[in-house]
This record gives structure tokens, C-alpha cells and sequence, in this order.
């Protein structure tokens, strides 16, 4: 569970940095929003640090968490609900997720 939660605070980090820029530059949002984005886009670098695995497992595990936050995100922000080809992606991409992560040591 714990793991769980890491990836999840990691990837909403990560997009919670990039979007805010995306807002700045897409959406003629203020500039102020670039100083949480930095903040947010540290956070996420110092979130992937705290796993025990090596990094690269950790990268390409973190993967599926990203795509089921973007998925959510895509719901909650933008206001798109996701179809069933989006909830099989997310489900094959947890489904690789969990291979890579809990895999015996």
C-alpha cells in the first residue's frame, strides 16, 4: 500500500507541474502559475528518490500509475468522461504496473 500511495502522490506531482505551465502558455494563464509548477516538478523528483527500488524499475513501474492519474485527471479536470478503451488501458497498464513493482526480490 505503501508503494501504492508513493506512485500516486509521485504522479500527481508530475502532472500537477506540467499542467499549470500548459495553462500558462495554452490557456494565457497567469505567469505566477509557473513558481507552484516548479515547486510541484521538484516534488515529483524528490517523490521518485524515495523508492527502494532501482531507478530504472522504478521509471518504467511508475509508468502505469501515471496513466491511470492522467486517466482520473482527464475526468476531474477536463471534464471528459473516460470510455471503456480508457479503463482497459489503465488496467493493462497497472497490470504491467504490478509485475514490475512487486515482483519477488
Amino acid at each position: 500500500m505503501k508503494t501504492f500511495l508513493l506512485f500516486l502522490a509521485t504522479a500527481v506531482a508530475e502532472i500537477v507541474g506540467c499542467y499549470l505551465p500548459w495553462l500558462w502558455l495554452k490557456q494565457q494563464g497567469p505567469a505566477w502559475l509557473l513558481l507552484p509548477a516548479a515547486l510541484s516538478l521538484a516534488l515529483f523528483v524528490w517523490l521518485l528518490t524515495l523508492h527502494d527500488a532501482a531507478s530504472g524499475r522504478v521509471y518504467a513501474a511508475y509508468g502505469g500509475m501515471y496513466i491511470s492519474v492522467a486517466i482520473a485527471w482527464l475526468w476531474a479536470v477536463d471534464g471528459i468522461r473516460p470510455n471503456g478503451w480508457d479503463v482497459f488501458g489503465v488496467l493493462l497498464a497497472l497490470a504491467g504496473m504490478a509485475v514490475i513493482a512487486f515482483q519477488p526480490r
